[in-house]
């Protein structure tokens, strides 16, 4: 496949989940400094455009869905030199086709056969990123930096900061993000609440000045706010009261992010925040933990018997597991002894 220009023009394309978008920002990354005189264009799905929102590499980002690609690029096409596509849909890469001299692809099946559509095969067991890096080396680039990428914006920030004093005016210090639950349709994928419980309690014998926000979506409120009246004036419900982009804001003032995965699991990931991340078997950690984060701890849901199974739940995972991993990155925070580093029971 013949280099990319310097003066490229090139559209990326990501219909997908809040993760998955994420985990192909360092190709976005690569393909702008690929093309430094060029200019790159990013369509997402309209409900995901917002964690590519202030991005410096993304020059104009817009939505779409499979269904309006059907619809799209008729005329005025040939506007990009190169067109990466990600997505099973076959709609996507026609659409590409005709907005673009050539295009390369994951060879799914229904893609359309073209002498300018270049189809690279999926590859099982290997990290996401690195292989959504696998379009990029098949268009002419390479990617070097494989850190996913989220920009909290100055104003969030300061929203952030002014969230906090409002509930703990005094600062008080270690404050560790909870995101207790995935979604419904991947539910198997959650570590029980009262593991969740059992864990605050650990860490508050530890650092009786902890704080803990608890983080996810509406559908999340319910045991979310059961974790917050459990922990009293020491926790605040953010579950269905913020929206994606306040979460991460939030996040990015933690001094320690624990959640399972999902998509704020890949935004703390992408903003180096100290972190635990619970992975199901089915989904290893070792294929969608944060690359080149060194503050982040992963645990699995131990292999084999019924954690074989798609539909095992996550108690697999100690809480002793995560206690010592936790306690191992507050321990390391500055100003705080290495005494209270943890040990397993």
């Amino acid at each position: 496949m013949m280099p990319l220009a310097a003066d490229a023009t090139v559209l990326i394309v990501s219909v997908a989940r809040i993760g998955d978008t994420l985990l192909a920002t360092p190709v976005m990354r690569a393909a702008r400094a690929a093309a430094p005189r060029g200019e790159l264009t990013v369509l997402a799905h309209p409900h995901r455009l917002e964690v590519l929102r202030g991005l410096p590499f993304i020059d104009r980002l817009h939505g779409i869905t499979k269904n309006r690609a059907r619809w799209r690029g008729w005329f005025g096409g040939g506007m990009y030199a190169l067109a990466l596509v990600y997505g099973r849909d076959a709609a996507l890469a026609h659409f590409a086709l005709r907005v673009a001299a050539r295009a390369v692809a994951f060879g799914f099946p229904g893609m359309p056969d073209d002498p300018r559509l270049t189809l690279v095969r999926p590859e099982e067991g290997t990290h996401a990123v690195r292989d959504r890096a696998r379009l990029a080396t098949a268009a002419g680039f390479r990617v070097e930096d494989v850190r996913l990428a989220y920009r909290v914006l100055p104003e969030e920030r300061e929203w952030a900061r002014r969230y906090l004093a409002a509930r703990w005016p005094d600062r008080t210090r270690p404050l560790i993000a909870l995101q207790t639950q995935s979604f419904p349709t991947k539910s198997h994928r959650d570590w029980p609440i009262h593991h969740f419980g059992e864990l605050a309690g650990r860490i508050l014998d530890a650092w009786p000045e902890a704080r803990f926000l608890v983080l996810g979506d509406a559908a999340a409120r319910a045991n979310a706010a059961s974790m917050t009246r459990r922990l009293g004036g020491r926790a605040a419900l953010a579950a269905g009261e913020t929206t994606l982009r306040e979460s991460a804001a939030l996040i990015e003032a933690c001094d320690l992010y624990v959640g399972v995965d999902t998509g704020p699991t890949h935004i703390a990931g992408a903003l180096g925040v100290p972190m635990v991340a619970l992975y199901h078997a089915r989904y290893p950690g070792r294929n969608l933990m944060p690359l080149d984060h060194p503050l982040c701890r992963v645990l699995e849901q131990p292999a084999g018997g019924v954690a074989d199974d798609a539909h095992a739940d996550m108690a697999g995972v100690s809480v002793d597991a995560v206690w010592a991993a936790a306690a191992e990155l507050l321990a390391a925070r500055r100003g705080v002894p290495r005494t209270h580093a943890a040990t397993s029971a």
